[in-house]
This record gives C-alpha cells, structure tokens and sequence, in this order.
C-alpha cells in the first residue's frame, strides 16, 4: 500500500501530466519520452529481486549505487586531507609528480606531519653536511660464482608484468629506464616485444614459468636459454611469493589471454592458465637452491636470486642453511613487504599474510649476517618506496637496493583510483582496453618515469650530504630514529639491531 501511495501515485501523476502537455503541444518529443523512461525504470525496479534498495526504493536507490561508485574520487577530490590517501597519501603522490613533470619540489610554510604521532621518523643530521655524488649510486650484482655480473642502480622498478599493464606502459617503462640506466623488473608475465626497447630488464620467473615453459606448464631448458640470453637481459630472478599475495596463486581468464599474451607466455589463446601457488621444479630449500645453480649455468653466468615475502622464518633460515651446505650462494635476494600492492589479491591476503617490509629486512639481514653471507648476498627491497626518505631507511635498516613498482606508476600518471583489476584504469596503465591505453603517450611518459627516477636519486643525495656522508654506504641503523611512545625516540640501530 505505501509504494503505491508513495512511489506509484506520484508517478503516475507525473506520466499523465506529461502526457496532456504534449497533447496540448507544450513540450516537445523528448519530454514526453523522458518521463516515461524514468516510469519504465521505476517498474524494472520495483519488480527486479537483486537488489533490495532498488525494490524499494525504485529509482532513488540507484542514485546510492551511482555515489557509492564514485566514492573513492570524492573522497581523493574533495575531503581527503594532505597525509590521509591510502595507501598512498596526496602528499607522497604529489611529490612523484612533480618529479616526473620536472616541476617545483618545494613545499611551502612547514610540515603537515605532526612529529609528536608515535611511529614518526626522521633523519639524524649533521651540522658539518657533505656532497654526495648522485653517479655512486650503484652497486654490482654478482659474487665470485657469477660469471656476468651487473652494475646496478640502486633505485629500479620493480616486477610489473605485460598483461596486468598496457603495452604502452610497459614500453614507457623500458625507455624511461633505457634513458636513466637503470634496470625494469619484467613481472612473471613474461618478456614483451615491450620490454625489448633498449632498457635493462631483471627477467622475472614465477611459477607459471610463462615464456620458458612447456605444454604442460613446466620448466623448459631451451625456452629458458634463449630468453636468458637476451642482451637486455642482466639479472634472472625467480619468485616464491610477492607482498600482495603470499601463497597465493593466480588465473589468467581465457577472455584476456588473447594470442599475443600467449605467444609471450607460451600458453594456448583463449584458455585459462593458472599459476600455481608453488613451483612444480622444486619443493623444499635443497631443490630450490640446486634449481638456482641450473637458473645460473643455463644463462652463462648471470646474476641469479630469488624474491618472497617472508612468511615463517624457519623456512627462510632453511634456505640460508642450504645454500651454506651447498655452496650455492645466489647474487641477490628480493624481499618483499606484506604492503607491496600491484597485484590484485584478495582483501584477506593484501591486508592480512606476510611480514612487512621493515621486520623482513631486518630478519634478513640478521640472518645473512649470523651465516656469513652478507658480503657475497646482494639485498634488494620493495614495498611503498616512493621517496628518496624511503630510499634511506631502507639502506639503513640494511639493503643494498631498493625497487618501486607504484612509484613508477604514478610517473607514468597513475591517479590512485584503485580500479587496477576491472580492466577499466582510467589513465590507460593497467589496462588492455585500446581506448583507455592510447591516451598514454610512450615519448611523454618515458621522460617522465626518466625525471622520477633521475629527481629522486639527486634528493637522496641531497639527504645523504645532509647526513654529512660523501657515499651511501656510510648510512647506517644509528642515521634514522623513530618515536616509539609519546616521550621516547630510539635510532633504528637501538630498535632492530640491539
């Protein structure tokens, strides 16, 4: 009875009126037609049973929908505040653009931080700074067991596979890191056409095995040889897990595996492959480190390693055993932090499994060191490095190296919409939609992922100066303190090495 008093009545009343003006020549066809639209969804609404607020609510209810959809825009717009954005804040976004445009990097009267909040952290300077040149920021990959080792960057862009990104974004990627020198993470996707425009790639190996696997998705030698040695190939790394999903696998739908994606990958089109959560070639710490030595030797001796998000610490301290019982010392380890995020996971994984970042580098740090291996195990990190800040606590909790893999999406224009895994990235960077990915221009967005990696070393060497060290290296746990309670402040050396 009260829809019809109240939602019915009304409505009916308002068809009809239109009706009679339009007999009476008043309005044109279009308002005739308008009303009685809005009567037919109203009718679909009221009689439709998915959708509660719909039934009984017809019409008005699909104005919640159209808000809730656009929620994450409003809030980014309109009511966020300069250190609220997740997972990353307008500040930490604004800086990467103003970087990647070559623009002003000044910010004007003080800080917006409060550095009373428990967890706020800062860098111990010094009143004697120094120069520190921005050309030492390398570091070589490869220990006396490699036979091809890499000079690196310390700053590189971590795993992003063709397929969860465009071809224009992967393209803009390589040549922005053709253009710095530094090095691109192919993601377990395998190797494009993409990659493959100058810039040096650290060829990524999941445990789909995509572009080195057989017809039955395991390991393939010669598939492996070839890709391997590729000249633009420096580093093999083979992934265990990743920060935004820890143990767990993956599925590409036979709707997006079209024949270019499974020509890269070595799959059939237009079928499903799954990607296992675990690695058929090997299932425990010995078959793992002995598969890292074939890794090695089929690439002719280049730099080999591995890439986890720490999860049980005694299954990580049985790799480091093995590989001191083997002799088999890989170049370079890759942790990954529980907040590492460009993945599409499920909530429970993203929010919920692994080990942050800190907490896992300092563990594995500690644990290289008790062994005997930190001189000969290169550490490289990811998970929220954006800033030259994040750089230099990561170095100083320990890392030789760090990758940011959303840092570089947003020199490339990522505006944090949070659609990566609809297919519907507005800005045409996680996206196979042709309509979306061609607004990414590859000359413009190569300098600019170029400006972001370039800006960002020369502020890192800006606070390694202030510091008053001349290299990176000098900057140790004692060079970064935290507030660990209202009153108390420790270093990070007091925090997690003492």
């Amino acid at each position: 009875m009260r829809a019809i008093i109240y939602i019915w009545v009304p409505t009916l009343i308002f068809v009809l009126l239109f009706i009679v003006m339009f007999q009476l020549e008043l309005i044109s066809w279009f308002w005739l037609i308008f009303p009685c639209i809005i009567f037919c969804l109203i009718a679909y609404d009221y009689f439709q049973t998915k959708h509660s607020i719909w039934k009984n609510y017809p019409l008005i209810g699909r104005l919640r929908m159209f808000f809730e959809t656009i929620r994450p825009e409003f809030r980014q717009y309109f009511f966020e505040g300069e250190l609220d954005g997740k997972p990353f804040n307008k500040r930490q976004r604004s800086i990467v653009y103003q970087r990647a445009k070559n623009e002003k990097q000044t910010v004007a009267f003080g800080m917006q931080d409060d550095p009373n909040r428990i967890g706020f952290e800062w860098l111990n300077h010094s009143i004697y700074p120094k120069k520190a040149d921005v050309n030492s920021f390398r570091i070589n990959i490869g220990n006396h067991q490699c036979k091809q080792p890499y000079n690196a960057s310390i700053f590189n862009i971590s795993a992003m596979s063709y397929g969860a990104l465009s071809k224009t974004a992967i393209s803009s990627l390589n040549k922005g890191a053709l253009m710095g020198n530094f090095a691109q993470n192919t993601g377990e996707g395998g190797i494009s056409d993409y990659h493959l425009l100058g810039g040096d790639l650290i060829w990524q190996i999941g445990t789909g095995y995509f572009g080195c696997r057989d017809k039955n998705g395991r390991f393939n030698e010669l598939l492996y040889v070839e890709k391997s040695q590729l000249n633009q190939v420096k580093m093999i790394e083979l992934k265990l897990s990743q920060g935004a999903k820890p143990g767990h696998g993956g599925l590409l739908p036979a709707s997006k595996n079209t024949p270019e994606i499974a020509k890269i990958r070595n799959v059939e089109p237009y079928t499903s492959v799954h990607s296992p959560s675990a690695h058929s070639e090997f299932s425990n710490a010995k078959e793992l480190v002995l598969f890292l030595r074939k890794l090695r030797n089929l690439s002719k001796g280049k730099p080999v390693g591995f890439k986890l998000c720490i999860g049980k610490k005694e299954e990580f301290i049985e790799i480091i055993e093995q590989i001191v019982a083997t002799n088999i010392i890989p170049d370079f380890i890759t942790i990954d932090g529980t907040e590492g995020g460009t993945g599409a996971a499920p909530l429970e994984f993203s929010d919920y499994v692994g080990m942050p970042l800190t907490e896992a580098l300092v563990f594995a740090n500690k644990i290289l060191i008790r062994f005997e291996l930190r001189d000969k195990i290169k550490i490289l990190v990811s998970g929220k490095v954006v800033t030259s800040f994040d750089i230099i606590k990561m170095i100083a909790l320990g890392a030789d190296g760090v990758n940011s893999a959303r840092g570089m999406m947003f020199a490339l224009g990522c505006i944090q919409a949070l659609d990566c895994d609809s297919g519907r990235c507005p800005v045409g960077i996680t996206t196979q939609n042709p309509m979306l990915y061609r607004g990414l221009d590859i000359t413009d967005k190569s300098v600019r992922v170029f400006n972001y990696h370039e800006k960002t070393l020369e502020s890192l060497a800006e606070l390694v100066g202030a510091a008053g060290f001349e290299k990176l290296q000098e900057i140790t746990a004692n060079t970064i303190f935290k507030r660990i309670s209202e009153n108390k402040y420790l270093s990070y050396q007091d925090i997690y090495y003492n």
